[in-house]
């Protein structure tokens, strides 16, 4: 049986992946930050191998590396959001600039060839201007973000790697992906304000920023893409994961009030706007498409389930919540 490590294991992408990997027949060793508070993989806890890691502690990757000697490595651990990188840029440097490097060392060093698939980011694009849309893998770097240079540097290392010592390594540039587990996205953050609302007397939710026009994926394809890039893409290429359709943030929050049980109104909030906003983020996925990789779930039930998962753990809270107080 074949052996996948995934970094980052009960993060969002990364938990979906495992599921996946598990359904293909693989061993799964999951790599979390804190064993002991795992959410996203609970319900697998008992079919993976589950391995406390911080990627910034070379030496525990090493140990990890050597030990284990995994056929595939799915580089997914991360500081992943935009506005955390801007109160601490150091942080998101080191875990995902020198992650990555450790991670690539250490795979170095044990004399092992695995198929290594790391995440870089759509971010790394930045500034585009609208004869640009839709970006193609070929467009240069704008960054608008602390996180998206620590994204090209995860990016650009795993090309050196390849380059340098042929490892067989595949970088993807994920575009948004939402879909069940999602934290910290507008999608996400709206689905949650909405679910709380509906358990609540009150009947606003405060946004942020609503003018930006995205790409969004459900992870349930884009974990599919991760998969079918493990086994068809091209060592040394960036492949972009996106639809390629355009949404305006606006009118994907109008699309989860509609199907929302009360009333709610809307609230901008400028505490909420981040200190630079990239107005459009729509890519170009030929390149993935010709693996033989389509999108299959349309937003409507993307948005669907992300409300109803959050409803579900409003009422999980809830009832923790009274039985605490019993």
């Amino acid at each position: 049986m074949k052996k996948a490590l995934i970094t980052g294991a009960d993060g969002f992408i990364g938990s979906h992946l495992a599921d996946i990997l598990l359904s293909k027949g693989l061993e799964v060793i999951c790599l979390v930050h804190k064993k002991g508070l795992i959410k996203n993989i609970a319900h697998i806890k008992n079919k993976v191998k589950i391995i406390d890691c911080d990627v910034t502690n070379k030496k525990r990757i090493e140990d990890i590396i050597k030990n284990t000697k995994p056929d595939y490595i799915f580089h997914l651990a991360a500081q992943s959001f935009v506005m955390p990188s801007w109160k601490d840029p150091e942080l998101t440097f080191k875990t995902n600039i020198f992650g990555t490097f450790y991670l690539l060392e250490a795979v170095r060093k044990a004399g092992i060839a695995p198929i290594i698939v790391v995440a870089c980011s759509s971010a790394e694009y930045g500034l585009n201007y609208e004869h640009e849309i839709p970006i193609k893998e070929t467009k240069e770097f704008r960054p608008s973000s602390p996180y998206a240079v620590s994204k090209i540097g995860t990016d650009m290392i795993s090309y050196l790697y390849w380059q340098t010592y042929k490892m067989k390594i595949i970088r993807m540039r994920f575009f948004n992906i939402t879909g069940p587990r999602k934290t910290n996205d507008a999608c996400s953050d709206f689905a949650k304000m909405i679910a709380k609302v509906e358990k609540s007397d009150k009947s606003i939710i405060e946004v942020g920023y609503l003018g930006g026009i995205r790409d969004y994926t459900d992870v349930r394809d884009a974990v599919n893409a991760v998969w079918l890039l493990a086994a068809k893409g091209k060592y040394g290429e960036a492949y972009n994961i996106c639809t390629g359709n355009r949404y305006k943030v606006e009118d994907l929050l109008k699309k989860l009030l509609s199907i929302s049980n009360k009333k709610i109104e809307i609230k901008k909030d400028p505490k909420k706007y981040r200190p630079l906003e990239d107005p459009i983020f729509v890519g170009d996925n030929t390149k993935i498409r010709s693996l033989g990789w389509i999108p299959m779930i349309p937003i409507e039930k993307t948005l669907g389930d992300m409300l109803a998962y959050w409803r579900e753990r409003m009422y999980r809270f809830k009832r923790s919540y009274s039985a605490t107080r019993k």
